[in-house]
């Protein structure tokens, strides 16, 4: 398994999300080793001087004019671990959690926390060796960083706190010590370094962009299919009319559909059967395109936080100063997780229509609800409401967090971001999503096979293929959550995308 090499600049979204989800190990490059310690060294100078400097040898937020001792600073920093650790809520998942060691380990190694080498080592030892935090996903207003949730992050450090280790839910000294590491005494500076930034929005974030990308080409995959089961106008998708409104997403869509439906002879040509197609067919390179520009547009946002420093204050090596500015700020990624979440309902939104347009009799020509007994059968009439109710609750979520502010710390931190809100709803409305195209494409299968297929294209043959190896066609009522979740299981396993490209090798999707 290769490893990760962590240099604070060179981070990928994809590298991420094989340390999060793969546990891929990380190491630190030999001049992150050195920009770490050579950080240190201004932090320790800082101390010998008794220079007055934010979180070394103050206290925090409105207590930043109080004063501390050398003698106080240890007792400090682990204070502010405990107290900070006030998260709610369910654990953030595994994957998210270690996306929080990664990190913050990745932040440290450009060299401005001043923390010591030691305890970035323990960080890398706890991402190698499996042990995971957990850490509440509620509680975070993700300005002065996601400090409750970094804090518990921290408690099984220091032998406090819960962690998971090897499938089980251990205390954190318990897990620590089950792994072979050893827990740690924070010093100066060392428990504001560790919470004061943004990994737990970026983190979550981070892994639903990863997994919105891949959403995008199912999307796609999904509304071809639905082209095939509608006897879709293709005339629609001439890059002709594409180039002369050159959105990036729109051309690349119009393209894909286009590949995706090579060969198939259930599609039509303009007049053949109808004039054109309504919106949730005809518009799917201008709906789907805008989507994938957003999305690509919040990947390079991401790529830039994962390789940022958002620490507070910042170390600077060559002038040997600590000083307080505002990186731990969330805002620029709060703005573009509330984005994230409004354009992945865009694919929900638009895939519930053209269920609706399957499933309806007055709209697609087809048996009631895709059955051909309706009556005594219901059919699919309850997969339409279901995936109404999702696009609905995904409506209610898409509310922008980030236009949200309550001042915190008697109103020193008296703007918040909320990009931990922000975050964690756009995974909600990508788990959502990813249900009501798991709809779309049994639904399209189902619509194929009744209206009699006469030939399908190069890339949805494969993708109908993948679906009735797990589902088989509805001749009569039976449990269709199951079928629902063979077909979404597919997208998260990524078969139905590998099949595809692998069926249709021409395909870029």
């Amino acid at each position: 398994m290769k490893t990760v090499i962590l240099t604070g600049q060179d981070l990928t979204l994809e590298e991420f999300a094989l340390v999060c989800r793969e546990d891929v190990p990380v190491a630190l490059s030999e001049q992150a080793k050195q920009n770490i310690i050579e950080s240190r060294k201004v932090v320790d100078q800082i101390l010998d001087e008794n220079r007055v400097v934010y979180g070394v040898t103050t206290g925090f937020g409105k207590f930043s004019d109080v004063v501390i001792s050398n003698d106080e600073c240890k007792l400090l920093q682990k204070n502010l671990i405990i107290t900070h650790a006030v998260g709610a809520g369910n654990p953030f998942p595994r994957a998210a959690a270690r996306g929080m060691l990664l990190l913050r380990i990745n932040n440290m190694a450009k060299g401005f926390s001043g923390i010591r080498m030691e305890v970035v080592d323990v960080l890398v030892d706890m991402l190698n060796k499996g042990v995971t935090p957990q850490i509440p996903e509620k509680g975070s207003l993700g300005a002065s960083g996601d400090l409750a949730p970094l804090s518990h992050m921290v408690l099984p450090m220091i032998g406090l706190g819960k962690a998971e280790y090897k499938g089980e839910i251990l205390d954190g000294a318990e897990a620590m010590n089950r792994a072979g590491i050893n827990v740690i005494e924070l010093s100066a500076k060392e428990g504001l370094a560790l919470i004061n930034g943004t990994q737990a929005m970026t983190s979550t974030g981070a892994l639903t962009v990863y997994d919105a990308l891949e959403l995008l080409k199912v999307a796609d995959v999904a509304a071809a299919l639905s082209f095939e089961a509608h006897n879709g106008v293709i005339d629609a998708l001439d890059e002709r009319i594409h180039v002369i409104r050159p959105h990036k997403g729109q051309l690349d869509t119009a393209r894909i559909l286009k590949q995706l439906l090579v060969g198939s002879k259930n599609t039509t040509r303009q007049g053949e059967i109808r004039v054109q197609d309504a919106y949730s067919l005809r518009c799917v390179p201008q709906i789907h395109g805008a989507s994938k520009d957003a999305i690509n547009f919040i990947k390079q946002k991401v790529e830039i936080e994962i390789n940022s420093v958002t620490d507070n204050p910042i170390i600077l090596k060559d002038t040997m100063e600590g000083i307080s500015g505002g990186n731990f700020h969330g805002q620029p990624m709060a703005l573009p997780f509330d984005f994230l979440g409004i354009a992945v309902a865009e694919l929900a939104n638009v895939s519930e229509r053209r269920i609706e347009r399957l499933v309806n009799p007055a709209l697609s020509g087809l048996p009631a609800f895709l059955t051909k007994d309706g009556g005594v059968n219901s059919g699919f009439m309850i997969v339409q409401y279901s995936a109404a109710a999702l696009v609905s609750e995904n409506k209610v979520l898409a509310h922008p967090a980030s236009v949200d502010s309550i001042p915190s710390s008697a109103n020193q931190e008296d703007h918040v971001s909320m990009g931990t809100i922000a975050a964690r709803k756009a995974r909600d409305i990508l788990s959502n999503a990813r249900r009501v195209l798991a709809m779309e494409l049994m639904c399209a299968c189902q619509a194929i096979d009744m209206r009699g297929d006469k030939g399908m294209g190069a890339g949805t043959k494969p993708a109908y293929e993948t679906v009735r190896a797990l589902v088989s066609k509805l001749e009569e009522d039976r449990p269709l959550y199951e079928d629902i979740n063979l077909c979404e299981s597919t997208i998260i396993d990524g078969s139905l995308i590998a099949n595809v490209e692998k069926g249709a090798s021409a395909i870029e999707l």
